[in-house]
């Protein structure tokens, strides 16, 4: 059976650790911090914690003031409603490429009981189009806290997109590396190229057509890309399939398309969403509703090769 871990609690208890080291770093959220887990953070370290209210506007525009003070913020709040502060974001933070570490939690599928409202299936194409801005989508607890403490020690904005409690354990005590991709197990065949929980679904995908030969690679780091590890699969695989809980429209699989394309050209399948406007009460059914789920996409695999 699989190990589940929350990706939000790996967030919260990181963000002390990390606090614990470095004085400069301050954190902001957008009065969710109870969901976001920045709560841990504000009782470990309240003078350095500040409560923005419903208002990510602000929260972003008071992060990169933050930043200009020579301060390293933490600006929190879920991926839905962190892109009303987009125009914040691409004018502020990343024109101007300061030193803010936007963490976006709830992203996906993962807020399912709360509507489609709630859903963040964009967040990875708006963000990567921004000058300057890095963007991390770790796969499990373990590569959240790895990458954050990473995110922090680097200048730069960055953008971490988070779940809310699912997350498959796919490491153990793994050293990740921002802009490295991680080959998860070697194939010909088929090779899935998969971020954020979509990894430890790609990793189920592997197992349940062993009759093939199935690769599985982490892309965590969508910008930078990890160009030369792309390639390198792309040599030795007859199919590449992305896998992202995110449309297919400008996210993960867009990304391995234009470098494909200008580079060394393959059939590339991407699997997403198109469209979305669903709710459930069960979060991976409204994985399989849209075709996510492991045996969804084995199915798929079947059928085109």
């Amino acid at each position: 059976m699989p190990v589940f871990e929350s990706f939000r609690e790996a967030f919260g208890r990181a963000l002390v650790e990390i606090g614990e080291k470095n004085e400069d770093v301050v954190v902001l959220d957008a009065d969710v911090k109870d969901s976001t887990k920045t709560i841990y953070f504000e009782k470990a370290f309240p003078d350095r914690f500040f409560q923005m209210g419903i208002s990510e506007q602000d929260l972003i525009s008071t992060a990169a003031g933050f930043a200009i003070a020579g301060k390293i913020p933490v600006a929190s709040a879920f991926a839905a409603f962190m892109m009303r502060a987009w125009e914040q974001i691409r004018n502020t933070v990343a024109r101007d490429n300061l030193n803010v570490k936007i963490v976006a939690t709830h992203s996906g599928f993962s807020d399912f009981m709360d509507g489609s409202s709630h859903q963040s299936l964009e967040d990875i194409a708006l963000m990567r189009v921004l000058p300057n801005m890095h963007v991390i989508v770790p796969a499990d607890a373990h590569a959240t806290g790895i990458l954050l403490s990473q995110m922090i020690e680097r200048e730069g904005p960055f953008y971490m997109r988070l779940g809310r409690d699912y997350a498959v354990k796919v490491y153990d005590e793994e050293e990740l590396k921002i802009g490295n991709a991680e080959i998860l197990k070697e194939g010909e065949d088929v090779f899935l190229l998969a971020c954020g929980p979509m990894v430890s679904v790609a990793l189920e995908v592997a197992e349940k057509l062993k009759d093939l030969s199935i690769g599985v690679a982490d892309f965590h780091t969508i910008k930078p890309f990890d160009e030369e590890t792309l390639l390198k699969i792309a040599r030795k695989a007859n199919l590449i399939i992305t896998l992202e809980e995110h449309s297919i429209f400008g996210g993960f699989g867009g990304a391995v398309a234009e470098i494909l394309s200008e580079n060394m050209p393959r059939r590339v399948i991407r699997i997403g969403t198109r469209d979305f406007g669903k709710s459930s009460r069960d979060y991976l059914t409204l994985l399989d509703f849209y075709g996510l789920s492991s045996d969804k996409i084995a199915r798929k695999i079947v059928e085109v090769v």
